[in-house]
């Protein structure tokens, strides 16, 4: 890759950085709700799709419903609710196109900085943009706004921890977020290590169909929850043919938001009998005999980490059909031949999957600079869930982790639409989160996973009312994002130029 020169600065309203499905969702909010403003999306990737287009192992598919995790404003139309990322993906492309946003879209753009000037109340990005032969030209982009739709995990490396005689195992070892595509596990011993929603996808995926693995095991330290799930809602194609698709849809999205709401309400207020539950079903699905308290009786409460969803019953299946297993234990070491475990046991191996994780970093580590000084994200506090205190005309899109991600980025584009016109109309041009002095403290992600707590040292901060308290209920957020756009914690204003800028107005009325 080579860097070319610097290009003409352009100018635009707002900037939305990354194309995945909360960037797309908003600039699709934005085009609709803002056609005044002018927009584009700046994605560092080849195409659109985030997450749904980085990931390429077998299974990839959703951990939520589609009818939440889906748009408030584009029914999901397949008969899956539980669906496949090419499915996702092609979801994605049509809200490109119905929405005319392709235009808006600027591929192989990667922010690299930012840089917001009190004076005149503009973002300044450094952008690098790259050609189709790689060839690179560092663009400047100014902005009066900034929507990260960045994610939150790093997309050029997954969390894999270090493992004693790594370099003596003869066989291939790969990790989900680079996944070969020439990869062929058709007949080959694997070992997945992990057990979160990574895992649970790959173990059946890989166990199933012509070119399966002779046999694939999941090796666990800590059990995970694991639930199955109907991969289709016969509900909502019920209510798809009484009411209609839009309608539909609506209905869906309504039940399954309080249905979603009343389980993780439940689980978490009743921990005791909601674990005795999941063992309940558990025990259902699995082989008669099968030790369930030692591979599925995880030794935290429910939701204190995410449940993993198995569709039909998918995972459960592979075990009973004897092309999956489940073993818990601690790592040792690597062996030539596969992995040996604390007890003395030798999983035999030819394919090792270190599904052990993400590594957590907002706006993809880019530094923020504000009138010359660099801004530590991480002492930075989330003001409504997504504006950040000490940081103007900046807002993040950071979604539930106890549902639907795009339910909380839906209710934050609509009150970014708010914000948006309350400073046109009143003639403000910055906005800026004002963290009350010796507020309690927390990480803006309140989970006990091990990215979560990985990641604890570089992600702002949340405190412990509102409206610095991340709500993880939708109905919640519905009402805190739908009231007075301002309060007494956002510091609205007009920069020195905006001032000129009145003055020569004034001034010319009066000529």
């Amino acid at each position: 890759m080579t860097t070319g020169v610097l290009e003409a600065v352009e100018e635009f309203d707002v900037v939305i950085i990354g194309a995945g499905i909360s960037g797309i969702g908003a600039a699709a909010s934005f085009r609709r709700d803002l056609p005044g403003k002018s927009l584009v999306v700046l994605e560092g990737r080849d195409d659109i799709g985030g997450t749904w287009d980085l990931f390429r192992y077998p299974g990839i598919r959703s951990d939520s419903d589609l009818h939440t995790f889906g748009y408030e404003f584009k029914p999901w139309r397949h008969e899956a609710a539980i669906a496949d990322a090419p499915l996702i993906l092609e979801y994605l492309h049509e809200t490109v196109d119905e929405h005319q946003l392709t235009t808006l879209i600027r591929l192989r753009h990667r922010v690299v900085s930012a840089e917001w000037s009190s004076v005149d109340a503009r973002w300044a990005l450094t952008v690098e943009a790259a050609d189709e032969t790689g060839k690179v030209t560092t663009k400047t982009v100014r902005a009066g706004w900034v929507f990260a739709a960045t994610g939150y995990y790093r997309y050029d490396e997954g969390y894999s921890p270090e493992f004693p005689g790594r370099d003596d195992f003869e066989g291939l070892v790969v990790h989900p977020q680079h996944w070969p595509e020439s990869l062929d596990h058709g007949g080959k011993r694997v070992v997945v290590i992990g057990s979160g929603a990574t895992a649970i996808t790959l173990v059946p995926s890989m166990a199933k169909g012509p070119g399966a693995a002779a046999h694939v095991t999941m090796l666990q330290r800590t059990p995970t929850y694991v639930m199955a799930l109907p991969r289709t809602d016969k509900i909502a194609l019920a209510l798809t043919r009484l009411l209609g698709e839009e309608r539909g849809y609506a209905a869906t999205r309504f039940k399954n938001i309080w249905i979603d709401r009343a389980v993780v309400k439940g689980l978490r207020t009743f921990p005791k009998a909601g674990r005795a539950l999941i063992r309940h079903e558990n025990v259902k699905r699995l082989p008669k005999g099968f030790d369930v308290d030692k591979h599925f009786n995880p030794p935290y409460d429910p939701w204190d980490q995410r449940l993993c969803l198995a569709p039909d019953g998918d995972f459960f299946d592979a075990i009973n059909a004897g092309t999956a297993s489940v073993v818990t234990d601690r790592i040792k070491r690597f062996s030539r031949r596969g992995i040996v475990l604390e007890s003395g046991e030798e999983i035999p191996a030819d394919i090792i999957v270190t599904a052990t994780g993400l590594n957590m970093r907002l706006f993809d580590g880019m530094p923020i600079v504000v009138d010359g000084e660099k801004i530590d994200v991480a002492d930075a506090v989330a003001y409504r869930g997504m504006l950040l205190s000490g940081i103007p005309n900046w807002a993040m899109a950071i979604g539930y982790t106890t549902s639907s991600w795009t339910l909380k980025v839906s209710l934050m584009c609509r009150y970014f639409v708010d914000l948006v016109k309350h400073m046109d109309a009143n003639g403000y041009d910055h906005a800026v989160p004002v963290a009350v002095p010796g507020m309690v403290r927390k990480p803006v992600m309140d989970l006990q996973a091990g990215y979560a707590k990985r990641g604890q040292p570089f992600v702002p901060k949340q405190g412990e009312s509102a409206p610095w308290q991340m709500a993880m209920s939708y109905p919640e957020d519905a009402k805190a994002l739908r009231g007075p756009v301002a309060d007494e914690h956002l510091r609205l204003g007009h920069s020195r130029t905006a001032d000129v800028r009145d003055a020569e107005r004034r001034s010319s009325r009066v000529r």
